[in-house]
C-alpha cells in the first residue's frame, strides 16, 4: 500500500507490559514496510528507539496486561500523552495468559514459587527496586480508557500494519476475521 505521508509526521509511541513481546515482534513483521512507516511516524517511547519516556504523541500501542505498580505506571503515563490509546493484543485485551494467576492468591503463589519450591531462596524478594504486584492482573481497559482494540495472541504483521495505516490516515479502522490469530 502506497500512503501520501500526512502533512506532519504522527508520533507513535509503544509500550509493552506483562506479556511475551509477541506483539512488538508482529510490528517488526511488517518487514520492509517498516521502512514506509517511518516516513509517515515518528517513533517516540518504543523498544524501537530504546526511549523509556513519553512526551505527546498521537498514537499509544500497548501490547501486555496489567500485572504491577510500574505497569500501572507506565499505562497512565501513556493514557495522559495519547490522544488514542490501542490495546494490542490478547494480553492488553483480555489479561490473556498473565491473567491465568487470577484464580490464585498471590502471597501464596510467591511463597510457593521463593520458598517451597526445591532449589529456591528461603524468602520472598522485597527490594523496594521491583514494582508492587498487583491482586490480579488486568487488561487495560480495566485501568484507563482505551480507544482501539486490536485481537490476537500476536495479531499479525499483517494486521498491525492495516489497523496503524487505517488510523494514519484518517480511516475507521477495520480487520476482517481472517486477520485475527491465536497461536
Amino acid at each position: 500500500m502506497n500512503m501520501r505521508p500526512p502533512m506532519k509526521k504522527l508520533k507513535v509511541a509503544t509500550a509493552s507490559l506483562s506479556g511475551c513481546l509477541g506483539c512488538h515482534m508482529s510490528l517488526l513483521d511488517i518487514d520492509e514496510r517498516l521502512l514506509e512507516l517511518v516516513k509517515l511516524v515518528e517513533f517516540d517511547r518504543s523498544p524501537i528507539t530504546d526511549i523509556k519516556s513519553c512526551g505527546p504523541c498521537d498514537i499509544a500501542l500497548i501490547e501486555g496486561a496489567v500485572c504491577n505498580s510500574e505497569n500501572v505506571h507506565v499505562l497512565r503515563e501513556l493514557r495522559r500523552n495519547c490522544k488514542m490509546l490501542v490495546a494490542v493484543g490478547a494480553c492488553a485485551v483480555t489479561g490473556g495468559l498473565p491473567a491465568q494467576r487470577n484464580r490464585f492468591d498471590v502471597g501464596e503463589i510467591l511463597e510457593r514459587c521463593y520458598c517451597e519450591m526445591p532449589g529456591t531462596q528461603s524468602k520472598v524478594p522485597d527490594d523496594p527496586e521491583l514494582p508492587l504486584l498487583l491482586d490480579k492482573v488486568y487488561p487495560l481497559n480495566e485501568i484507563v480508557r482505551v480507544d482501539y482494540f486490536i485481537p490476537g495472541c500476536p495479531p499479525s504483521g499483517d494486521a498491525l500494519w492495516k489497523y496503524l495505516t487505517d488510523l494514519i490516515s484518517g480511516r475507521m479502522p477495520r480487520l476482517d476475521y481472517q486477520s485475527f490469530r491465536f497461536d
